[in-house]
């Protein structure tokens, strides 16, 4: 990323989390932070403990929000910034699309929404959304720590209370390090994860004998709980992200290195001509690079137009599958080796070049165009390849990526034309992808999978695929599953439409099972933490 820092200024150090704006290295806890830290884990047990995602989240949202917003003070710089509101939209709204859908992408929204809050809480100044996310990580992997520090022995406890409140505390961090290694040794040796389920399995019912309505791993979980909601509550100072963010800046400046002044010594006239030499090299290069690649890319552009844009059929035996993931990718990663040079010979001193500069800018855009209609072609694949073999999740999240790749090349011209920096570009592009994450977040998508791959014109339907997704699925399958006696192929495969064939009875089979099922599982469900209006609605339908 280029700098805009002139020579001999400085940036502002970051600015400390407002809820620490204090001397003290390790200050208490205020009394609102005495209080939130005991219900937000007993809040987390009650809204996760053996649930899935649903309300529970929505609500966990709402007091994550309310709790900075009673922690900050009155007059804060947080206050004034539009990405902590960001944020806190965008956190009320993935928890309410988790509360309506308890999609993947919904959960994933507001884990992000979540991070992000916490991390312009900690660094107000912040703009980059990964700084946030990492500077809210890093801060809740301390905070914890800071909590139990914070801790004391009781003041009128004898001497032995008193030596075994700090082996207590002295031990606590080797517990936790010596179950971050358990779980990855559980993920990667199924023996051992056997041999140590068996252990826990053992060390847990001695411990229901002592404890009948605590285990094991609920001991666990709810200090899985005081883990996330010391990080909610408590935010440690975190500076490196922000420190490193305040040396870019949001356009490129000449730079002049060099340049003696104040009358030191005479400036050295060969070393500046050797400097606009290598500059006019610099031109000729991206001017050759832009030349051809234009008429390379346009003649490619010139067959996809003729060949895809108008008309397209593909043939009796044509291998659309290939034709679609092949291509993509191949024209996807063209793409961003595009956007990339462009970013390379834009980088420095080659915006200022005046000889040149109208045609480089010409050439660059001219090719930037001829991406974009690249992109086009792409989608052109991907929307043939829905139209005649239905939908699947890579292929919306091409739709989607499209959309970035178009927005990304927006940039692109404006870095060209307005000397933005590479900073501001990511800048603008992490905000897009976080947009598109909110809008993936509003989708049903599954249903709406289900209801266009079951048409009648579609001459093979993978039940497979349909009956994986979630429950909330099934009554789509019920009301139109006249169609699978009639499909003349049924697959278990829903990437290249191979696989499996089964006959139209094991596949009536297969959903009588699966409603079945949903069925005993809505029937036995009688919490609403987990509960979505989505799942509402499948239950009422499913009756």
């Amino acid at each position: 990323m280029e700098s805009s820092l002139q020579p001999g200024a400085q940036w502002p150090a970051a600015v400390p989390p407002v809820a620490f704006a204090t001397t003290t290295a390790h200050p208490p806890l205020t009394r609102a932070q005495k209080l939130l830290l005991p219900l937000g884990v007993v809040l987390f047990d009650w809204l996760f403990w053996q649930e899935k995602g649903g309300v529970n989240l929505l609500v966990f949202s709402l007091f994550v929000v309310v709790a900075q917003l009673v922690l900050l003070p009155r007059v804060a710089a947080v206050r004034r910034s539009g990405y902590f509101w960001l944020a806190v939209g965008g956190s009320v709204f993935g928890g309410a699309m988790m509360a309506v859908y308890g999609s993947g992408a919904a959960a994933l929204a507001c884990g992000t929404s979540l991070l992000m809050l916490l991390g312009y809480v900690n660094q107000p100044h912040l703009k980059l959304v990964p700084y946030a996310a990492l500077t809210a990580a890093n801060s809740a992997a301390q905070a914890w720590l800071r909590v139990l520090r914070g801790l004391r022995a009781p003041r009128h406890g004898g001497a032995g209370m008193r030596r075994g409140w700090f082996y207590g505390r002295l031990l606590v961090v080797p517990v936790v390090i010596l179950g971050a290694f358990h779980l990855l040794f559980a993920v990667a040796n199924p023996v051992y994860d056997r041999l140590s389920g068996r252990a826990l399995a053992l060390l847990g019912e001695w411990l229901a004998r002592l404890i009948p309505d605590i285990s094991l791993v609920h001991l666990l979980f709810l200090a899985l709980g005081f883990v996330v909601v010391a990080g909610v509550v408590v935010a440690v100072p975190v500076f490196a992200f922000a420190d490193h963010e305040s040396r870019f800046g949001e356009f490129i400046r000449r730079q002049r290195d060099g340049v003696a002044s104040f009358g030191v010594r005479r400036p050295d006239f060969r070393w500046k001509a050797a400097r606009a030499l290598d500059l006019r090299k610099e031109f000729y290069a991206a001017a050759a690079v832009f030349g051809l690649v234009n008429v390379l890319l346009l003649a490619v552009n010139a067959i996809d137009i003729n060949w895809l844009w108008f008309g397209f059929e593909p043939a009796p035996g044509f291998d659309l599958a290939q034709f679609v993931h092949e291509g993509t990718y191949v024209l996807i990663f063209s793409i961003l080796l595009a956007m990339g040079i462009v970013l390379w010979f834009f980088r420095r001193n080659l915006n200022f070049y005046q000889p040149g500069l109208r045609w480089l800018r010409g050439g660059a855009t001219v090719w930037v165009l001829q991406n974009a209609v690249l992109a086009v072609s792409v989608g052109l694949r991907n929307y043939y390849y829905i139209l005649h073999s239905g939908v699947a999740y890579k292929r919306i999240g091409v739709c989607f990526f499209l959309l970035l790749v178009f927005f990304g090349l927006g940039t692109v011209l404006l870095k060209i034309w307005q000397r933005r920096s590479a900073y501001s570009l990511v800048r603008l592009n992490a905000l897009a992808v976080y947009a598109v994450l909110l809008l993936l977040a509003t989708g049903n998508w599954e249903v709406w999978i289900a209801e266009y791959n079951l048409q009648p014109r579609f001459r093979s339907i993978d039940v497979g695929f349909l009956l994986n997704m979630p429950d909330r699925v099934l009554p789509t399958l019920q009301a139109r599953r006249a169609l699978l006696n009639h499909a003349t192929l049924l697959t278990m495969d829903s990437e290249d439409g191979t696989g499996e064939v089964i006959t139209a009875e094991d596949a009536q089979r297969r959903l009588d099972f699966a409603l079945n099922n949903a069925r005993a599982e809505y029937a036995g469900y009688t919490h609403w933490q987990g509960l979505t209006y989505a799942d509402w609605q499948a239950r009422q339908a499913l009756r």
